[in-house]
Protein backbone atom coordinates (compact mmCIF):
# COMPACT_ATOMS: atom_id res chain seq x y z
CA UNK A 1 0.00 0.00 0.00
CA UNK A 2 1.34 3.45 -0.93
CA UNK A 3 2.16 5.76 1.98
CA UNK A 4 -0.37 8.43 2.81
CA UNK A 5 0.71 11.99 2.22
CA UNK A 6 -0.46 15.40 3.32
CA UNK A 7 0.04 18.40 1.04
CA UNK A 8 -0.28 21.73 2.82
CA UNK A 9 -0.76 24.73 0.53
CA UNK A 10 -0.77 28.32 1.75
CA UNK A 11 -3.07 30.70 -0.10
CA UNK A 12 -1.59 33.03 -2.71
CA UNK A 13 -0.82 36.73 -2.38
CA UNK A 14 -3.94 38.55 -1.22
CA UNK A 15 -5.17 42.11 -0.90
CA UNK A 16 -3.67 44.11 1.95
CA UNK A 17 -5.51 44.30 5.24
CA UNK A 18 -7.69 47.39 5.60
CA UNK A 19 -10.14 48.69 8.14
CA UNK A 20 -12.89 48.85 5.51
CA UNK A 21 -12.83 45.16 4.60
CA UNK A 22 -13.22 42.12 6.85
CA UNK A 23 -10.15 39.86 6.81
CA UNK A 24 -12.27 36.94 5.63
CA UNK A 25 -13.14 38.87 2.44
CA UNK A 26 -9.58 39.61 1.30
CA UNK A 27 -9.23 38.25 -2.24
CA UNK A 28 -6.19 37.13 -4.19
CA UNK A 29 -4.54 39.92 -6.15
CA UNK A 30 -4.03 39.58 -9.92
CA UNK A 31 -0.33 38.88 -9.28
CA UNK A 32 -1.30 36.43 -6.53
CA UNK A 33 -3.61 34.55 -8.88
CA UNK A 34 -0.98 34.43 -11.62
CA UNK A 35 1.75 33.12 -9.33
CA UNK A 36 -0.57 30.64 -7.65
CA UNK A 37 -1.68 29.24 -11.01
CA UNK A 38 1.97 28.79 -12.03
CA UNK A 39 2.72 26.99 -8.74
CA UNK A 40 -0.31 24.73 -9.12
CA UNK A 41 0.58 23.85 -12.69
CA UNK A 42 4.08 22.96 -11.49
CA UNK A 43 2.65 20.74 -8.74
CA UNK A 44 0.62 18.90 -11.38
CA UNK A 45 3.77 18.52 -13.52
CA UNK A 46 5.51 17.04 -10.47
CA UNK A 47 2.63 14.54 -10.16
CA UNK A 48 1.52 15.81 -6.75
CA UNK A 49 -2.18 15.46 -7.53
CA UNK A 50 -4.45 14.90 -4.54
CA UNK A 51 -7.53 12.76 -4.21
CA UNK A 52 -9.17 15.11 -1.71
CA UNK A 53 -8.85 18.84 -1.04
CA UNK A 54 -10.11 20.78 1.96
CA UNK A 55 -9.94 24.56 2.20
CA UNK A 56 -10.30 27.32 4.71
CA UNK A 57 -13.56 29.16 4.06
CA UNK A 58 -11.79 32.55 3.87
CA UNK A 59 -12.00 34.02 0.37
CA UNK A 60 -8.26 34.02 -0.45
CA UNK A 61 -7.87 30.35 0.54
CA UNK A 62 -11.09 29.35 -1.20
CA UNK A 63 -9.89 31.08 -4.39
CA UNK A 64 -6.55 29.25 -4.12
CA UNK A 65 -8.39 25.94 -3.71
CA UNK A 66 -10.62 26.71 -6.71
CA UNK A 67 -7.50 27.40 -8.78
CA UNK A 68 -6.05 24.07 -7.58
CA UNK A 69 -9.15 22.25 -8.80
CA UNK A 70 -9.07 24.13 -12.13
CA UNK A 71 -5.38 23.21 -12.59
CA UNK A 72 -6.18 19.53 -12.09
CA UNK A 73 -4.40 19.21 -8.75
CA UNK A 74 -7.54 17.91 -7.04
CA UNK A 75 -11.00 16.59 -7.95
CA UNK A 76 -13.83 19.11 -8.31
CA UNK A 77 -15.33 18.18 -4.94
CA UNK A 78 -13.93 21.14 -2.99
CA UNK A 79 -14.85 21.04 0.68
CA UNK A 80 -14.65 24.02 3.03
CA UNK A 81 -13.47 23.34 6.57
CA UNK A 82 -13.70 25.76 9.50
CA UNK A 83 -10.73 23.94 11.05
CA UNK A 84 -8.53 25.57 8.38
CA UNK A 85 -9.64 29.12 9.17
CA UNK A 86 -7.08 31.14 11.15
CA UNK A 87 -6.74 29.76 14.68
CA UNK A 88 -8.97 26.79 13.73
CA UNK A 89 -8.38 23.18 14.75
CA UNK A 90 -7.18 21.20 11.73
CA UNK A 91 -6.47 17.96 13.63
CA UNK A 92 -9.95 16.44 13.12
CA UNK A 93 -9.44 16.92 9.35
CA UNK A 94 -6.54 14.46 9.28
CA UNK A 95 -8.73 11.47 8.52
CA UNK A 96 -8.15 9.70 5.27
CA UNK A 97 -11.13 8.40 3.34
CA UNK A 98 -10.84 5.11 1.47
CA UNK A 99 -8.96 5.61 -1.77
CA UNK A 100 -7.26 8.83 -0.64
CA UNK A 101 -3.48 8.56 -0.96
CA UNK A 102 -2.77 12.30 -0.80
CA UNK A 103 -4.90 14.83 1.08
CA UNK A 104 -4.47 18.57 0.42
CA UNK A 105 -5.26 21.29 2.93
CA UNK A 106 -5.39 24.94 1.82
CA UNK A 107 -5.05 27.50 4.57
CA UNK A 108 -3.08 30.19 6.33
CA UNK A 109 0.07 30.91 8.27
CA UNK A 110 1.10 30.38 10.98
CA UNK A 111 -1.46 27.59 11.28
CA UNK A 112 -0.23 25.37 8.42
CA UNK A 113 3.41 25.71 9.45
CA UNK A 114 2.55 24.92 13.05
CA UNK A 115 0.52 21.87 11.98
CA UNK A 116 3.44 20.59 9.89
CA UNK A 117 5.87 21.24 12.74
CA UNK A 118 3.68 19.36 15.21
CA UNK A 119 3.34 16.42 12.83
CA UNK A 120 7.11 16.05 12.46
CA UNK A 121 7.83 16.67 16.15
CA UNK A 122 9.36 20.13 15.70
CA UNK A 123 8.59 23.14 17.90
CA UNK A 124 5.89 25.64 16.88
CA UNK A 125 7.07 28.20 14.29
CA UNK A 126 9.85 25.87 13.12
CA UNK A 127 8.32 25.72 9.62
CA UNK A 128 6.95 28.70 7.71
CA UNK A 129 5.14 28.53 4.38
CA UNK A 130 5.47 31.43 1.98
CA UNK A 131 2.36 32.56 0.12
CA UNK A 132 1.55 29.85 -2.46
CA UNK A 133 4.20 27.68 -0.81
CA UNK A 134 3.80 24.02 0.05
CA UNK A 135 4.76 21.39 2.57
CA UNK A 136 4.55 17.72 1.63
CA UNK A 137 4.48 15.26 4.52
CA UNK A 138 4.52 11.48 4.51
CA UNK A 139 2.25 10.19 7.25
CA UNK A 140 4.15 7.63 9.32
CA UNK A 141 1.52 6.97 12.01
CA UNK A 142 -2.17 7.76 12.31
CA UNK A 143 -2.94 6.62 15.83
CA UNK A 144 -3.22 7.79 18.52
CA UNK A 145 -2.26 11.07 16.85
CA UNK A 146 -0.89 11.48 13.32
CA UNK A 147 2.88 11.77 12.87
CA UNK A 148 4.78 12.52 9.70
CA UNK A 149 8.10 12.82 7.93
CA UNK A 150 8.93 16.03 6.04
CA UNK A 151 9.32 15.39 2.29
CA UNK A 152 9.19 18.91 0.82
CA UNK A 153 9.08 22.49 2.06
CA UNK A 154 9.12 24.80 -0.96
CA UNK A 155 8.23 28.38 -1.66
CA UNK A 156 6.96 29.53 -5.03
CA UNK A 157 10.43 30.66 -6.16
CA UNK A 158 11.86 27.17 -5.63
CA UNK A 159 8.87 25.48 -7.25
CA UNK A 160 9.03 27.69 -10.31
CA UNK A 161 12.82 27.74 -10.75
CA UNK A 162 13.71 26.00 -13.99
CA UNK A 163 10.11 25.21 -14.91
Amino acid sequence: MAPRELLLLRHGIAEERSSGRPDAQRALTAAGRQRTVAVLERLVQLDLRCQQLLSSPLLRARQTAELAVAAGLAPPTLQLAEGLAPAGDPWPLLRWSAGVHRLALVGHEPDLGDLAAALIGAPPAALVLKKAGIVLLEITAVSPRPRARLRLLLGPAQLLAGS
